[in-house]
């Protein structure tokens, strides 16, 4: 569990106008548009392994703390990076870089995720807010940008998806991960990575109620889902 200090997070790093223009809007204004089909996104086949694999690596980064390979550590930061991840090929090279190659891993490991060039970089293409693509995208350039509204109740999240919170000059990406939700504090000491993991049950009762995702909490903006995934 953390402190109410530690859980407020600044995850939004947009230039200050585009943050200004973006947080201007009320919660529901954030919600993205229905973009249209990618012609790389995924199968639902590739959807369903994807969702595997990035569950996967955000839980080594809860369990073993986070990788050096991750480098940019806040909440867009750590679905940025279980996303190019997942993507990537999972050789044995890679599983030993990321600490899944002892024998008890590859027991519980998915299958590998079958994709084309165009679909391995899909993670270096985020759009941004200004309409710009890169590997760089802030977490309401996530959102907005790159993934498709769900919905407000939270038992329509499936492993993989995004909880966003608006809290006006703070906002926050969470991540749904079935049993709990991991997130990243945005801060780094040296005692304290920043990883956090709450139960479902725990955060729906959180003392300081902005942070409760249900959909009374006009600071809960909703569950999203990254555009490429099918469904």
């Amino acid at each position: 569990m953390t402190s109410r200090r530690e859980f407020l997070v600044r995850c939004s790093t947009a230039s200050a106008t585009l943050l200004a223009a973006a947080l201007a809007q009320p919660a529901h204004a954030l919600m993205p548009t229905q973009a249209a089909p990618d012609p790389d996104a995924l199968t639902p086949e590739q959807s369903a392994v994807f969702r595997a694999w990035f569950v996967r690596i955000v839980d080594q980064q809860m369990r073993s703390g986070p990788t050096p390979r991750w480098t940019q550590r806040d909440c867009a930061g750590l679905v940025r990076f279980a996303a190019m991840e997942a993507l990537r090929e999972h050789d044995a090279r890679w599983l030993k870089a990321n600490g899944m190659n002892s024998v008890a891993d590859a027991s519980r490991l998915p299958p590998e995720l079958q994709l084309n060039e165009q679909q391995r970089a899909l993670a270096n293409r985020w759009t941004r807010i200004d309409g710009s693509v890169g590997a760089y995208a802030s977490a309401i350039a996530l959102v907005q940008r790159n993934s498709r509204f769900v919905s407000r109740d939270v038992n329509q999240a499936l492993p993989g998806d995004l909880l966003f919170f608006d809290q006006g000059d703070d906002q926050h990406l969470m991540i749904w991960l079935d049993r709990y939700i991991a997130y990243h504090t945005g801060t780094v000491t040296p005692t304290d990575n920043g990883l956090r993991a709450v139960a479902v049950s725990d955060l729906m009762q959180w003392k300081d109620s902005r942070w409760q995702p249900f959909d009374g909490n006009p600071n809960f903006v909703g569950v999203f889902r990254f555009a490429f995934l099918t469904p």
